[in-house]
């Protein structure tokens, strides 16, 4: 049996279709010695191995089997469940793993943005309890600034000078400021600040387009709008709160095969930060 190549396993009635390689990722486990024709409890059914456990909670087995990571819904709330079958199949890295739910369960984001707007020009800042996400969102906002005669708050496009990037405020690890629209500089010349959101190319001027791109992108990226609020009526600075259950962070466990180990697999543990 240990030189086949595919492995076909029944695991409460829902068929499974692996390499015996994956099976042996961690030889010391109970799936690795049914490869080996080593555990009499895995009964071989007309090619296949029939296994009377969880179907479902196998799926994430194998998932981990083949990625070395674990990677839950964040719906996900079958830790304990998840752990004993790990344990069953003797899985111990990944049981362990399980044990530290707190590090698996997602976490619930909070982001504000604070919209003011002043003559021709606007002024935003963007608090976030996720610093990464306060990253990212900067490192896809852009503020040109350039010169323009005889033009304001009401013209859409850029002059034809060239325009010049602008770093964004950064008070801190969790927020960021930036304007848009037009000041008056000297005679008929104005000082434009437009404001570009990828992947949108536009660069916009008026404060209530950037305002409205802004949220748009934030919806597109996961976030639900759950309040919005006038913070001061003089200075009409609005707010708008957004939600969103972040992921976390996925863990992965490193087999590293050393000399003299007589092929059992050493595992540690480490973190691998996931998509949004």
């Amino acid at each position: 049996m240990s030189s086949r190549e595919v492995v076909v396993l029944s695991v409460g009635g829902v068929r499974f279709v692996t390499r015996a390689s994956t099976l042996q990722q961690f030889p010391e486990s109970r799936l690795a010695r049914m490869v080996n024709d080593n555990d009499r409890e895995f009964k071989l059914v007309n090619g296949e191995f029939f296994v009377d456990r969880d179907g479902a909670l196998f799926s994430y087995i194998m998932d981990f089997l083949r990625t070395l990571q674990v990677s839950l819904p964040t719906d996900f709330s079958d830790y304990q469940r998840l752990q004993r079958e790990a344990e069953f199949y003797g899985l111990y890295p990944l049981a362990d793993l399980l044990s530290q739910e707190h590090l698996l369960k997602p976490r619930l984001e909070i982001l504000e943005v604070r919209f003011s707007l002043q003559e021709m020009q606007a002024f935003f800042r963007i608090f976030g309890s996720c610093s990464t996400t306060i990253e990212a969102l900067a490192e896809q906002i852009t503020v040109f600034t350039g010169h323009q005669s005889g033009q304001g708050w009401n013209s859409p496009f850029p002059s034809q000078n060239p325009l010049v990037p602008l770093p964004l405020e950064r008070p801190s690890h969790h927020d960021m400021v930036f304007p848009c629209g037009t000041e008056y500089s000297a005679g008929d010349q104005f000082v434009a600040r437009y404001v570009s959101i990828k992947p949108d190319k536009r660069k916009l001027i008026n404060g209530t387009n950037v305002l409205g791109l802004l949220l748009d992108t934030l919806l597109k990226d996961g976030f639900h709008l759950i309040s919005t609020r006038t913070v001061a009526s003089e200075e009409k600075v609005e707010c708008y709160t957004f939600e969103r259950m972040k992921r976390a962070a996925g863990l992965a466990i490193v087999v590293n095969q050393t000399p003299g180990s007589s092929g059992v697999a050493q595992a540690r543990r480490s973190q691998v930060q996931k998509g949004k």
